[in-house]
């Protein structure tokens, strides 16, 4: 049960720091962009991201366990999984703490690929995991438009 909840806890642990580095930028910056109207509200946010987090997280222990550890069969699946974690983490950084929208729009662009990616191939080895997974391909891609919305109608000041 330890690997269980380990693989559960991890993808919560980035997503924790990156709100906690950036929570002072949410208020002030952030609530000045101008947002389509179909933006979620603030309060949403972590609610969702707790769900998906948790979601993700134990699908990952699935793949994990149904490959037999961190085997050589493990790499690539694991491997996309893990690249898509690192480009979900470091989008808060660049969008709310750098608050450089293009770059922010350059890694989800790269962290919807690396999650579509992640979700083909664990589909051939736990159908399960992969459809843990279809929300947060979901999430994405409505945060993948905002993050649009908001780099056109937010022109960088130089």
């Amino acid at each position: 049960w330890a690997y269980t909840v380990g693989f559960t806890v991890l993808p919560h642990v980035g997503g924790f720091l990156g709100w906690f580095i950036n929570r002072k930028e949410i208020p002030g910056w952030y609530e000045k962009l101008k947002k389509p109207s179909w933006c979620p509200s603030r309060k949403i946010f972590p609610v969702a991201w707790t769900v998906l987090y948790t979601g993700m997280g134990y699908a990952s222990y699935l793949i994990w366990n149904d490959l037999g550890g961190c085997s050589s069969k493990a790499v690539v699946p694991l491997g996309l999984y893990g690249a898509q974690l690192a480009l979900n983490w470091a989008w808060p950084p660049l969008f709310f703490g750098a608050r450089n929208l293009k770059m922010a729009l350059i890694d989800i662009l790269c962290l919807d690929g690396l999650a579509i990616g992640t979700v083909c191939s664990w589909y051939r080895i736990n159908k399960i995991a992969a459809l843990l997974m279809v929300p947060y391909l979901g999430w994405l891609a409505m945060a993948t438009c905002l993050t649009i919305r908001i780099w056109k109608d937010n022109p960088e000041q130089k």
